[in-house]
Order: structure tokens, then C-alpha cells, then sequence
């Protein structure tokens, strides 16, 4: 009886504690993609990765076409002049594999880029977010478009737009 009673206790103690706390959430896709410089940075990757996409769809081309080359005049070479050019193309296609991973691998060209361009931005709302946690009191603040399951989010308690005007931006109906 005296474990029970206790378990109630504390079960009450713990429900009381949640109801003292304050928080809200924001929704950081949605305030990015109502930033302005957000639209800018991100035009600017997505033009540098077609750029980049482009020069790698080149090259497998021309790949490509060494291979139908070596393919047409195969019964033609020799067993050296065969190695020499399978050889070529395999060197050509790890070039444009090592290329490739350069630009857009783990770290590549275009992550540096997006760390550059989308950062500071990202760390502008981060600043708002705390300043409003600062000024509102809040205990959490979670973000709707991150992975936080959240099944059912009241509007009540969406702060994005109150971030956005504090930004500077004005919302785009």
C-alpha cells in the first residue's frame, strides 16, 4: 500500500511538473524557405551542381564513346593495343568516379558550398530561436520539420512567424 501511495505521489508530482513548463515549436523549412537570401543561396548551389552535373554528363560521354570506339576496333588491335586502351577507359572512368566524389561527395565541393552559402543563415534563425527562448521563457522549443515526431501540433503554439518578423521578413501569405 505504502509502494502504491507513493507511486501516485510521485506520478502526480511528475504530471504537475509538465504542466509548469512552457514551450512551442517552429517550423525551420518553412522560415527558410520565406527568407529571401535562403531562395538566393539555394538558386546559387542548385545552378553550381547543374553546372557541375552537366561537365560529369560530358564526360561520361566521351567515355562512352571510347568504349564504342575500342568495341568497333577490337578485332582489329593487338593483344597490347587492346590492354592499352581498356586500360585508358578504366583510368578515365576512375578519374571521373575520384571527380565526382570531389564535387559531390561526403565533404565535396558542394557540401563546403552549402555550409558557406546556408550556414549563416541557418544560424540567424538558431540566434532568433534562443532570443525568443530568452524572452518568452520557454523550456522547449521544437522544430515541426526536423525529426521530431510530433502527431498533432495545436497553430497556438507555432512561434515561425513571430522568428520571421523578427528576422525582417515578411511573410508570404
Amino acid at each position: 500500500m505504502k509502494k502504491v501511495s507513493l507511486f501516485l505521489v510521485a506520478m502526480l508530482t511528475m504530471s504537475l511538473s509538465i504542466f509548469a513548463q512552457k514551450f512551442c515549436y517552429v517550423d525551420s523549412d518553412y522560415i527558410l524557405n520565406q527568407m529571401p537570401e535562403y531562395k538566393t543561396a539555394q538558386s546559387k548551389l542548385d545552378d553550381i551542381a547543374a553546372q557541375w552535373q552537366n561537365e560529369i554528363q560530358d564526360r561520361y560521354q566521351g567515355i562512352d564513346d571510347m568504349y564504342k570506339a575500342y568495341q568497333a576496333d577490337q578485332v582489329l588491335l593487338t593483344e597490347e593495343q587492346r590492354k592499352k586502351r581498356e586500360d585508358a577507359i578504366i583510368s578515365k572512368e576512375k578519374e571521373l568516379k575520384d571527380y565526382q566524389k570531389q564535387k559531390f561527395g561526403y565533404e565535396g565541393e558542394l557540401f563546403k558550398k552549402r555550409q558557406e552559402l546556408i550556414k549563416p543563415i541557418q544560424d540567424k534563425i538558431y540566434a532568433e530561436i534562443q532570443k525568443l527562448a530568452k524572452q518568452r521563457a520557454y523550456d522547449f522549443i521544437f522544430d515541426k520539420s526536423s525529426g521530431t515526431v510530433m502527431l498533432f501540433a495545436n497553430e497556438e503554439f507555432d512561434q515561425s512567424s513571430i522568428i520571421l518578423k523578427s528576422l525582417g521578413v515578411k511573410v508570404k501569405e
